[in-house]
């Protein structure tokens, strides 16, 4: 464990360094940050290669682990329930800065576009539900359809409980192999972390340039500010209330994966990091973790929640639209229900902002002024939404633990 520990600590130490010369490199060389982007699209492909295969198998080998329905259904309802409760509470937290502290003037929506929010098809509870459900299972396997593999490798698995035993030991083990073989290939790929880094900080540097931030310094700091409260404060005291550990030591010892989830901008491609993190410095049990992590890479998304917020509120500041109390509570509910939901849709981003802002009566051609910052952003609140799931698979294994 204490050699794990020493591992990692020298990974992060380069990743940070890596950050740092990334963001030097992009400034200060743009146009040769632009043409070395092929570095850290390899990397991330490396990552996401081990997405699918982890996924599938580590769920399978998780409830088979559980031996019954009963305890699927006891760590199933606390995981989500674990994942609703950061999420409201990121939601709300967003609306009650906001109403503290108000930024974004009036400005006139004339000339303003966003021509993406027509290619946004018209949501609805029915395809919502039915875009769970895998209709070819080979195709979702193939195009990565994370909710669709979720919930074909759980009527795999609850199948599998109901065959002989010899038959049960035999599907066990081959899985077993397989989730332990993508988690051999993510410790390979952790250590090519600090070049991937490096290439993907300092390409988005060039290409988004220091100017369009400064430009929206405001909505920039608001929407930073309100995550790192989230993750500094809000998420730390849950782990403390619920799993009854130090926050600070467990977010510390497994801080790698928030690092890695803000190079990537992707909770999917972070999963094979996360899980062999957890695992091996965060003392969580494997079982819990191959059950929990692989769900909350798809439906937790506690800094894409408070985003959203945060950029609802403000886009209605620059249209002079004043949202009640009542308003504000709706689109708070509308936000932690469509976090859940819409996961499972492309482009869910766009789908959940274009929606919300139907939802609340706002113009969507105001999208076109916060779309420039949305890359850095994108980034910030995804390592958010991974700190969360690091934090409630903690929580879901001490529980477990504490029930043995």
């Amino acid at each position: 464990m204490i050699q794990k520990i020493k591992k990692y600590s020298t990974t992060n130490t380069l990743v940070i360094v890596g950050i740092v010369l990334g963001v030097a490199f992009g400034s200060l060389l743009p146009e040769l940050a632009l043409k070395q982007q092929v570095i850290g699209q390899i990397f991330i492909s490396f990552l996401k290669m081990l997405v699918v295969p982890l996924v599938f198998s580590s769920i399978y080998v998780a409830i088979m682990g559980l031996g019954s329905l009963d305890d699927l259904k006891s760590i199933g309802l606390r995981t989500i329930g674990l994942y609703l409760l950061t999420t409201a509470l990121a939601v709300f937290l967003a609306i009650a800065v906001m109403n503290i502290t108000p930024i974004g003037e009036p400005i006139s929506s004339e000339g303003l576009e966003f021509v993406k929010a027509a290619e946004v098809a018209e949501f609805s509870f029915e395809s919502m539900i039915l875009s769970f459900i895998p209709t070819n299972v080979f195709n979702s396997l193939s195009s990565g359809s994370m909710m669709q593999i979720i919930v074909f490798s759980i009527l795999f698995a609850i199948a599998s409980l109901h065959l002989k035993v010899k038959r049960q030991e035999l599907m066990l083990d081959f899985f077993t192999g397989v989730t332990n073989a993508m988690l051999t290939m993510a410790e390979w790929v952790i250590k090519l972390t600090p070049i991937g880094v490096f290439s993907l900080i300092s390409y988005v540097i060039a290409e988004q340039g220091v100017d369009v931030v400064v430009g929206l310094w405001e909505y920039v700091l608001m929407v930073i500010v309100v995550l790192l409260v989230h993750a500094i404060v809000t998420l730390p005291a849950v782990l403390a209330i619920f799993g009854r550990v130090n926050p600070y030591k467990y977010l510390t010892a497994i801080r790698e994966a928030p690092i890695m989830a803000f190079s990537t901008a992707s909770s999917a491609a972070t999963l094979p990091v996360s899980m062999r993190i957890v695992e091996d410095v965060g003392g969580v049990d494997e079982k819990n973790a191959s059950f929990v992590l692989p769900l909350g890479a798809t439906v937790s998304m506690d800094g894409t929640a408070a985003y959203l917020t945060i950029a609802a509120l403000y886009i209605s500041h620059l249209a002079g639209v004043e949202l009640s109390f009542m308003d504000q509570i709706v689109l708070g509910i509308t936000v932690v229900a469509l976090s859940v939901g819409v996961a499972a849709l492309p482009s869910a981003s766009l789908v959940m902002m274009v929606v919300i802002l139907n939802q609340i009566g706002l113009p969507v051609e105001y999208l076109a002024l916060i779309v420039a910052v949305d890359r850095i952003l994108d980034m910030a609140r995804t390592s958010i939404n991974v700190t969360s799931d690091l934090v409630v698979v903690k929580i879901i294994d001490q529980m477990q633990k504490r029930k043995i």
